[in-house]
């Protein structure tokens, strides 16, 4: 390990006295390319060096204490340092593990999310859009775009289904334990007895892809164009702007009714269709390793109950990792980090020990 950081921290060095150099600043693609190594860097490098400083002040004190002659008070400090230090080392050495497991290579990707509306019929539609809102308002949080790219709405303001695309840095890596299956316990506002229902929704989380990741051979594609409409036939458009792409040899089918536009309709379209097909080149992947990838955190299976959220008792459960926080309000406005980081860690904690057996 203590040769892999070296050889970083080399790197990180390097990185930074060509950041300075009006060559590569001047080189956008070049410059650009840096800064995201060394962002990438930064972390390992920062808890690398506190891992040093605290290991300097640890063979001080070691060698002070070893010294003898000491009076009392020079050695109750000497100690102090001694063990303060050694708690910091042994907790920037798990720390450095922890950064120098393989990263995910989606992980600063942008995402497509796919909300559906499962068992609970209306509920369910209306708790998709409450999680929409979730997302949408963390993601703003985190100073990441949303837009919209398909949605199936109701009448009582929640969707069948809804499509959005999530745009910044290290995104996927946030979101992607969010595929599954999410359930409600409510009281819906239609139910005059106050009857708890429970309902679900379908969340899937797919990493966008680019032309480059995958190759699509333009005769495969059969284009339709349509007349789009919102919910209850309003805001009918009046030319066929809308756009649905038919991906012959998978059967997939993407569609886009959002912009007035047919050609952005279109671009957003192909978007979700290199994404979906992107998505089953991953899951062939993980698939094949499913046994030696499995952890704590779930599979990724879109059928998996992954979470309930208990609105009488403001609870929210993530059954993967056992977590229960009763700040279910907090949640749905976009306070979203303490689940997310948690799993996040017990991903990073499961990997670690998978590496040692």
């Amino acid at each position: 390990m203590t040769d892999k950081l070296k050889m970083a921290e080399a790197r990180y060095d390097e990185i930074n006295a060509k950041l300075s150099d009006p060559a590569v600043v001047s080189d956008n693609k070049l410059y650009r390319e840096l800064m995201q190594e060394h962002k990438e860097l930064t972390p390992l490098i920062e808890t690398y060096r506190l891992y040093t400083a605290a290991e300097k002040n640890f063979e001080d004190a070691k060698a002070l204490l070893a010294e003898g002659g000491l009076d009392p008070e020079m050695r109750e400090l000497a100690q102090g340092e001694y063990n303060e230090s050694k708690a910091l080392m042994e907790r920037y050495s798990e720390e450095l593990k922890m950064l120098l497991l393989p990263r995910d290579p989606d992980d600063n990707k942008s995402v497509i999310m796919e909300i559906r509306a499962g068992a609970g019929g209306e509920e369910a539609a209306l708790f998709a859009g409450s999680m929409f809102r979730m997302y949408s308002m963390y993601a703003a949080r985190q100073g990441w775009k949303t837009d919209l790219i398909g949605a199936n709405p109701t009448e009582l303001g929640g969707y069948r289904e809804v499509s959005f695309s999530v745009e910044g840095d290290g995104v996927y890596s946030k979101l992607k334990y969010e595929s599954g299956v999410h359930r409600v316990q409510r009281v819906p506002e239609t139910e005059s007895q106050g009857r708890i229902q429970t309902s679900t929704v379908t969340v899937a989380v797919l990493p966008e892809a680019e032309e480059v990741d995958v190759s699509i051979d333009p005769a495969d594609l059969t284009v339709q164009t349509f007349r789009s409409s919102g919910a209850g036939g309003q805001h009918i458009n009046k030319t066929e702007s809308a756009i649905r792409i038919i991906h012959n040899p998978s059967g997939i089918v993407v569609e886009c009714q959002e912009e007035r536009s047919q050609f952005k309709n279109r671009e957003k379209a192909m978007k979700m269709l290199y994404t979906k097909l992107y998505d089953i080149r991953l899951t062939e992947r993980d698939s094949a390793i499913a046994e030696e990838r499995r952890i704590q955190v779930g599979t990724g299976d879109r059928s998996e109950r992954i979470r309930t959220y208990n609105f009488p008792q403001s609870r929210v459960t993530d059954h993967r990792i056992g977590l229960t926080l009763y700040k279910l309000d907090e949640m749905m406005n976009g306070g979203c980090d303490e689940v997310f980081d948690a799993l996040r860690v017990a991903d990073m904690t499961a990997k670690l020990l998978n590496t040692k057996t």
